[in-house]
């Protein structure tokens, strides 16, 4: 009887320890999703911020009607690129940026406009989509370093959609300092940027005119990366149109 006993026993022991080690072979995922987020204004890929700008959302529809999303970030350049997806169908939408929102819902929640787009994902797949920014914003010349080792730009913000919606009151025009290349919102030095707030719809009257903003006494003998974000009221995200990036050297 104790024989009986130990050898169930031994049995069960076994069989827990290859339960805890069973291998998965579920294949690791390796499809591809690339492409870019257009600024219409201006047929480029948006200037974002790296790693808090644009998201792209995915909806996997091979299973649920309503899934839960993933996310992954857009790049400071506007193009993005998943290399690690699982074939399926998917919904892609890109969220939380400077732009008119590709799905629009009315006062009752109900949808009203859906940009998104549907598409089987097997391999690598190229995508683009256009975005109306909230704002356009461009330099309009090149930085220029005075000999008290500050930076002067000038640059000139406008409406970068028709949709009145979406035109909120411009709160503000930020010139970005910093000693890496990732400058923005997330990224800049307090000590060599600059910020100017506009109240009301004061920050309006300057649409299309040419603004010229200077940075901090900066030290020298080092190399900096400069762009100018400007916003608006968007009562949602609330984050920068943005330039692109301009170095600067200081001697």
């Amino acid at each position: 009887m104790k024989k009986i006993f130990y050898f169930l026993f031994f049995c069960t022991i076994l069989f827990t320890v290859n339960s805890c080690f069973k291998i998965d072979d579920t294949a690791a995922p390796d499809k591809v999703l690339a492409g870019s987020v257009v600024d219409s204004t201006s047929g480029l890929p948006i200037q974002t911020e790296q790693g808090n700008g644009i998201r792209i959302k995915l909806d996997e529809l091979s299973w649920s009607a309503n899934p839960i999303p993933t996310y992954f970030w857009v790049k400071q350049d506007g193009t993005f690129n998943d290399t690690k997806i699982f074939a399926g169908r998917y919904r892609v939408t890109p969220i939380d940026g400077p732009f008119v929102p590709l799905i629009q819902l009315n006062s009752n929640g109900d949808t009203i406009s859906n940009r998104s787009k549907i598409l089987e994902i097997n391999g690598t797949m190229k995508l683009n989509f256009t975005v109306e920014p909230f704002l356009k914003v461009e330099w309009v010349s090149d930085p220029v370093v005075n000999s008290d080792s500050t930076v002067s730009v000038q640059i000139k913000f406008s409406r970068g959609t028709t949709n009145p919606a979406y035109q909120f009151n411009v709160t503000d025009a930020y010139l970005f300092v910093s000693e890496n290349s990732y400058v923005g919102n997330n990224n800049f030095d307090v000590r060599y940027s600059i910020q100017v707030s506009y109240s009301g719809t004061t920050g309006n009257a300057l649409l299309g005119q040419t603004i010229a903003i200077k940075t901090k006494k900066m030290p020298g003998n080092r190399t900096y990366y400069i762009r100018v974000g400007a916003r608006t009221a968007d009562n949602v995200q609330k984050r920068y149109n943005y330039t692109d990036i301009k170095t600067v050297s200081i001697h």
